[in-house]
């Protein structure tokens, strides 16, 4: 089951908003083939191993890191192709949150004779899938929050400059998590004042689509993105105050214009809705501190990865990566679970998940996560 979680990882960033599935199928204690759900409305993790197996499938154990699906989607149901190769054990690890498809394979597995066993490791299978179960059970996209700083907690010099806090191998690791997620989101400030393009750049890398948070369409046409959106798409979450001659300049570009309530500032609880209704599995948040702090007041954020240089900017008081209310006192903070820490070259990487309890206590937010009026 272990080797069925290696496989479904490989499908991250490609599947979604389908599951991350590995499928193993084992004869007499050998490993006879195996497979993962490679690419969204591809087939599915099962059906890549039982062809792969071939006969050797008859009166084998499968072994997957999700219970076998029971519908027709974009493929036919997996129980289906199960059944059709002779398996007659079935150990899975995660029950699938989807209610379309929760609990109909093993039930229809059990009705034809499999032995069907479930929850093996289903906490780390669980935790492979969090995005996908979050968007299934709640309808909104999984959140991490990303940002590097110094070891005095600053994200740049006194002056304004960011470029570069970390080293080359952070920066390539902050790229593989753009390969990963299905959407990058910043802050209007950072688009005035970076002109970024928000891009992959591993090779073979995909491209998240790129949200802007912007109450008043400031993001100027000759933008990076803006001329581009047409080959990565831009999405601009706007408020009904933004200027319809600025909209219409930037739709005429390509960039998809979002209004998402009235007044400034963008509601962030209701844009994370219309991301989840357009299926979007995992954003990931890059913005500037007021950004985070957004985020962190309105109790959205699932993830954090801070990378962090063995470096001293000092100086003036400078900025911290998480702005917003902040906390009255230490007991109040926002409590972090299962840190990891990784090493990337002379940088530290820290991530972590934000406890489910500490994402109930949601602040109201006064502060504009544009960085400005």
């Amino acid at each position: 089951m272990r080797h069925a979680l290696r496989l479904a990882g490989r499908g991250r960033g490609r599947v979604e908003p389908n599951p991350m599935v590995g499928a193993v199928v084992v004869q007499d204690g050998a490993l006879v083939s195996e497979g993962h759900h490679a690419a969204f409305g591809g087939p599915h993790a099962e059906v890549v191993a039982l062809r792969a197996a071939g006969a050797a499938a008859r009166a084998a154990t499968l072994y997957v890191s999700l219970e076998p699906c029971g519908h027709h989607g974009k493929t036919p149901p997996c129980a289906e192709a199960i059944l059709e190769a002779g398996v007659t054990r079935v150990v899975y690890a995660a029950d699938d949150p989807n209610p379309a498809t929760a609990g109909r394979g093993p039930a229809r597995l059990r009705s034809a004779g499999v032995r069907v066993e479930g929850g093996l490791l289903s906490d780390e299978a669980s935790a492979l899938n969090a995005p996908y179960e979050k968007l299934m059970t709640r309808g909104l996209p999984y959140v991490t929050c990303k940002w590097a700083m110094s070891l005095d907690g600053r994200v740049a010099a006194h002056g304004g400059e960011a470029r570069w806090v970390t080293g080359p191998e952070a920066r390539a690791r902050g790229h593989r998590e753009r390969d990963h997620a299905d959407a990058i989101l910043v802050g209007v400030g950072t688009v005035l004042a970076d002109d970024p393009e928000l891009t992959c750049r591993v090779p073979l890398g995909r491209n998240p689509r790129r949200v802007v948070l912007d109450s008043l369409a400031r993001t100027p046409p000759v933008s990076r993105l803006a001329t581009t959106a047409r080959e990565v798409p831009v999405w601009l979450a706007v408020t009904s105050e933004a200027p319809a001659g600025r909209r219409e300049a930037l739709r005429n570009l390509g960039v998809r214009v979002l209004e998402v309530n009235e007044r400034p500032p963008v509601d962030l609880a209701r844009l994370l809705r219309m991301l989840g209704e357009e299926r979007l599995t995992h954003l990931l948040v890059e913005g500037g501190p007021t950004v985070h702090g957004a985020f962190f007041d309105g109790g959205h954020v699932d993830r954090v990865l801070a990378f962090l240089a063995p470096s001293i900017l000092g100086g003036p008081p400078g900025r911290s990566p998480v702005a917003g209310h902040g906390a009255a006192s230490p007991s109040g903070a926002a409590r972090l679970s299962r840190p990891r820490l990784e090493a990337l070259g002379e940088d530290l990487l820290l991530e972590a998940l934000v406890a489910a309890g500490e994402r109930s206590h949601a602040t109201t937010l006064t502060a504009s996560p544009e960085g400005g009026p």
